[in-house]
């Protein structure tokens, strides 16, 4: 009897009579994938003893360096005009200089993409062979302790807080699917998930196939809907003009950053997706998200707030303000994901059109 079962149901689905049942086997769902966020930290190109892209060294010239640049040992002077006058600057930095200098990330290589589509003269080539990457925020922290994985303060915790609190849960919806290998045609979609991540019994592990509901009260102003196709496995989206990326790195302080011309580079597999959001960090809200963090915190990498602040805005190179002046630097995002289920409920997308969200956003800057 069961081998006759099993005959019938054998020639049923190659009849194509049962095609829901395999479709439904695997990840992809109504030629839909989707992938949530495990680990997110800013992408930089390293090796072992950083000397093929420090070649000046790291930096050495912390928080403790510039207070004595400034004040010598202090001795003299009243707390205000020294600890609390060297704490002021971080929020006033353009009203300091020091003379120590300042090691920027050199070489040929960088992760990234190409985001004006130009090859131009100290451009750098992305590991895939990709030519023309923009990524000058590389340049400002590859060489700062406090970004470099994976000891680094920032990159251990920026990478920890990620998967651990439910703020910084962000995932991409593929719609449109045909093949993960090779799909000219597909829609992605960028939400705030609302739950924890499946994890082994160890809670070592991130486990592919648990299911995320969007956060549609909340993170409702950060969706974003946008085209993009996938050729051997890569899929490469259409650029957004504006993302915010809900980031939390020190708690209890929730924060976002503020991605321009944002697009995803990301290889995909079936349980997972691995690759860059890169595009061009908006300064302001750069620099604003790194202060969340105390200077004796910044001591711990040998990186000092105001000094990375100048750094950020010599460096900028996109999204110029009315008087010219360059407003984001080009950067690249690391993201490592796991694909999930995402289970919509009652609630339904407000987004029906690529590109729909960008005018929210605009309109939110504006009220803002």
């Amino acid at each position: 009897m069961k081998t006759g079962l099993k005959a019938f149901c054998a020639a049923l689905i190659c009849a194509g009579a049962m095609p829901a049942l395999a479709d439904d086997a695997g990840p992809i769902r109504n030629r839909t994938i989707s992938y949530a966020t495990v680990t997110m930290h800013w992408s930089l190109y390293q090796t072992p003893d950083a000397k093929a892209e420090c070649a000046n060294g790291l930096n050495d010239y912390g928080p403790r360096e510039v207070f004595k640049s400034y004040f010598g040992d202090g001795g003299g002077k009243s707390v205000v005009d020294t600890q609390l006058a060297r704490e002021g600057f971080k929020y006033f930095p353009l009203d300091t200089e020091d003379s120590l200098p300042y090691n920027h990330a050199s070489g040929k290589i960088s992760n990234g993409i190409n985001l004006d589509g130009k090859v131009n003269d100290g451009d750098f080539t992305n590991q895939d062979g990709e030519k023309g990457v923009d990524n000058n925020l590389y340049r400002v922290i590859g060489c700062a302790r406090i970004y470099r994985g994976p000891d680094g303060a920032i990159f251990f915790f920026a990478t920890k807080q990620v998967r651990d609190y439910t703020f910084n849960r962000t995932m991409i919806e593929i719609t449109e699917v045909d093949s993960l290998g090779d799909d000219p045609d597909v829609t992605v979609t960028f939400y705030r998930g609302s739950d924890p991540l499946m994890q082994d019994a160890s809670g070592a592990k991130v486990l592919p196939g648990g299911t995320q509901r969007p956060d549609m009260r909340f993170g409702k102003s950060l969706i974003r809907r946008t085209k993009g196709k996938i050729e051997g496995g890569m899929l490469r989206t259409d650029p957004i003009d504006s993302m915010h990326v809900p980031w939390e790195v020190f708690p209890p302080v929730p924060d976002y950053l503020i991605m321009r011309g944002a697009q995803f580079s990301l290889r995909l597999a079936p349980d997972r997706a691995e690759g860059v959001l890169a595009g061009y960090a908006d300064v302001e809200k750069m620099y604003a998200h790194a202060t969340t963090w105390s200077t004796h915190h910044f001591s711990y990498g040998q990186h000092d707030a105001p000094r990375f602040y100048r750094e950020l805005n010599r460096m900028a190179d996109g999204y110029p303000n009315k008087d010219g002046a360059m407003t984001a630097i080009s950067s690249a995002l690391q993201f490592n994901m796991i694909q999930v289920y995402i289970d919509h409920g009652e609630s339904k997308t407000v987004l029906d059109k690529p590109g729909q969200g960008q005018s929210e956003t605009r309109a939110a800057r504006e009220r803002e």
